[in-house]
């Protein structure tokens, strides 16, 4: 039996549809718009890619976009500056700087000078702490992301055994935050993780976030589990020929081998088209949850975790 493919592209455009019909809500009954502010330090392209990319979103679903595009020699100082000037801005509901920054830039402080209630990356020290104490706080979008995913596959999660393999930061740690609160039994694996694959054999939920092209294959999924695949990784693709400067073509693969795991798995994501669409549609659905917290309204429904 193969599985179910989880088509994040859809779930995205459903997430973006319930953001615009709160966002139009909110000028309607309250004459609030929310508003987003993205900060890129530097010409690095991808990121350039991103920030349109948001910033396009964000005037999709009615919402004010505010782009800051710095040089790259910026100073920290400066950056702080800006950040304080936004931080204290009332249009302003959520704060984004583009990571990575430039070398000579401290990332962390940078994250913890933005006010944890415009931390729409949910990246702030203190909304990392809320999370890992189950109190309300803002969630990193990547993870809240898959939780939507698995909440919608699955209904209640309450008591399955879920595998997280990856312990980073931005989405292992959260992921196995946000798992317990939904009433998972959680287990965080990586690269070092004894016998790996009996580990991950015992998971109703695989999350995969290590950053290895392919790493988990089908061998290790437990027969109908359900395997969210976060890494986007590009390989060398020698069979789709080579490019005009005779480099090799490549194509984006997950950190599961999808082929293999989609004839175990019950539900998969897949790559590209799975998670990757989703983490644009949760920063958008933070910033109306950052809105809505700032003006003691209701928080949207089924956009928060």
């Amino acid at each position: 039996m193969a599985a179910k493919i989880i088509d994040g592209k859809a779930f995205a455009a459903d997430v973006r549809g319930k953001v615009t019909e709160h966002v139009a809500r909110l000028k309607e009954e309250h004459g609030i718009t929310p508003g987003l502010a993205v900060v890129l330090v530097g010409e690095d392209p991808a990121s350039q890619v991103y920030v349109r990319s948001k910033g396009k979103q964000t005037v999709e679903v009615g919402m004010n976009s505010f782009e800051h595009k710095l040089d790259i020699d910026t100073s920290e100082a400066d950056l702080l500056a800006l950040i304080d000037q936004l931080n204290a801005d009332p249009t302003v509901h959520g704060i984004l700087v583009q990571l990575p920054l430039p070398g000579h830039l401290n990332s962390d402080l940078v994250i913890n000078s933005i006010d944890p209630a415009k931390d729409v990356d949910g990246f702030h020290i203190s909304n990392v702490g809320l999370l890992g104490t189950g109190q309300k706080s803002m969630v990193p979008c990547t993870p809240l992301g898959c939780l939507m995913m698995l909440r919608e596959h699955h209904g209640s999660l309450s008591g399955l055994n879920a595998v997280v393999v990856g312990r980073s930061n931005i989405v292992g740690k959260p992921m196995a935050n946000l798992l317990l609160k939904d009433s998972c039994t959680v287990t965080i694996a990586h690269s070092r993780t004894k016998d790996l694959p009996e580990v991950v054999r015992g998971a109703d939920i695989v999350v995969g976030a290590v950053g290895r092209p392919e790493m988990i294959v089908g061998d290790w999924i437990k027969p109908g589990a359900t395997v969210i695949d976060v890494g986007i990784n590009r390989i060398d693709a020698p069979e789709r020929g080579t490019n005009e400067d005779g480099s090799v073509k490549t194509r984006l693969v997950g950190d599961c081998h999808f082929a293999s795991c989609a004839e175990v798995a019950g539900a998969i994501t897949p790559v590209p088209g799975g998670v990757g669409p989703m983490t644009i549609a949760c920063l958008l659905a933070n910033t109306v949850t950052a809105c809505c917290r700032a003006n003691d309204l209701d928080e949207p429904q089924g956009l928060t975790a």
